[in-house]
């Protein structure tokens, strides 16, 4: 399959990468182990070999689950995870509260002091049982640590061989600026941002793409099928259930389900002209976009992953990314 740069490092991505998000159970109700597995292992074989995740998606469970699917595997994979969301340390800026398996309160915070980012490394490495992270990112700014300690000590960790390269998360283009010139006093590029991005969220096309385009820094974008929105299979009618965090999320409301649905109507042609689904068809216009190196997009089955694989491979022409676009070009209600 074909790989993309990331920005000046020397991690090279498919154009859609696994996201392990909701293998890790948290927000997306509950998860099953052995079937996770197996999902990460049909990616892989179908040629994403690119997988992203992260201590906080279930508290460390989707690390070891990853760790699993490696087994004998490690040298195939290019493997991304993240530092700076703490539900073990009431240290760093509080920035949401969850509940652990027996409904304790878990505040989470934001710390990416040097020290925290030093300690959850190891603890990243020891969950996954390898000796290298591929890209080790910054999962939200932290307000109370500048972000030129954070670099520092993330440098430190690249120079110490335990990751080969940087990125960060959710960071604006202030900030991306500051993180990218601390890494060139080290001799080291920005790898990569990883924003929200997709058909109803395109913020970041007047500030964070235009940025990463003019100093050649990649571009991985999350939640590129909205949570499922935009896979034409969320109906009118169904109900999640009160674990899943999308029981609560206004993105989900009748009136926008109708409003998306009704756009994937609009496009339901190219879905028959590309042999894909609407699903796929959202994900390919993620990559096919100035600036993006790569769409993150969440499996738990391995047939989830098979089909996420092919998105990796669907080729949009200008006039059909364009045709796309305007088919959901209205803000969601809510």
């Amino acid at each position: 399959m074909q790989t993309r740069r990331l920005g000046n490092s020397p991690i090279f991505v498919e154009p859609v990468i696994f996201g392990a998000w909701a293998i890790g159970g948290w927000y997306w109700g509950g998860t099953d182990d052995a079937r996770s597995v197996r999902a990460i292992q049909a990616s892989i074989d179908a040629g994403v070999t690119s997988i992203d995740t992260a201590p906080m998606y279930g508290c460390g469970h989707s690390e070891r689950i990853v760790g699993r699917a490696l087994d004998g595997r490690r040298d195939q994979v290019t493997l991304m995870t993240k530092v700076g969301l703490r539900w073990d340390d009431p240290g760093g800026a509080h920035f949401f509260d969850d509940w652990d398996d027996d409904a304790n309160p878990l505040p989470v915070h934001r710390n990416l002091s040097a020290g925290s980012v030093r300690l959850e490394v190891e603890r990243s490495l020891k969950r996954m049982n390898v000796d290298v992270i591929d890209l080790i990112q910054c999962h939200w700014p932290d307000p109370s640590t500048e972000v030129e300690e954070t670099m520092d000590a993330l440098a430190g960790i690249v120079q110490a061989g335990k990751a080969r390269a940087i990125g960060v998360s959710n960071f604006s283009p202030a900030l991306l600026e500051r993180a990218r010139a601390e890494l060139a006093r080290h001799g080291l590029p920005l790898a990569s941002t990883q924003p929200r991005y997709s058909l109803l969220n395109r913020a970041i096309e007047d500030d964070v793409l235009p940025w990463c385009r003019s100093h050649d820094v990649g571009a991985i974008v999350y939640s590129p099928m909205e949570q499922g929105l935009l896979t034409g299979k969320v109906g009118v009618e169904r109900v999640f259930p009160t674990d899943d965090g999308r029981s609560q999320d206004p993105a989900f409301s009748t009136e926008n389900r109708t409003r998306v649905l009704a756009a994937i109507a609009e496009v339901r042609d190219l879905c028959a002209t590309h042999a894909c689904t609407p699903a796929q068809l959202a994900v390919a216009w993620c990559h096919h976009q100035p600036g993006v190196t790569a769409a993150i997009v969440g499996a738990r089955t391995p047939e989830q992953a098979t089909e996420n694989a092919q998105a990796a491979t669907l080729r949009l022409d200008p006039g059909q990314t364009s045709r796309i676009a305007a088919a959901f070009s209205f803000r969601l209600a809510g």
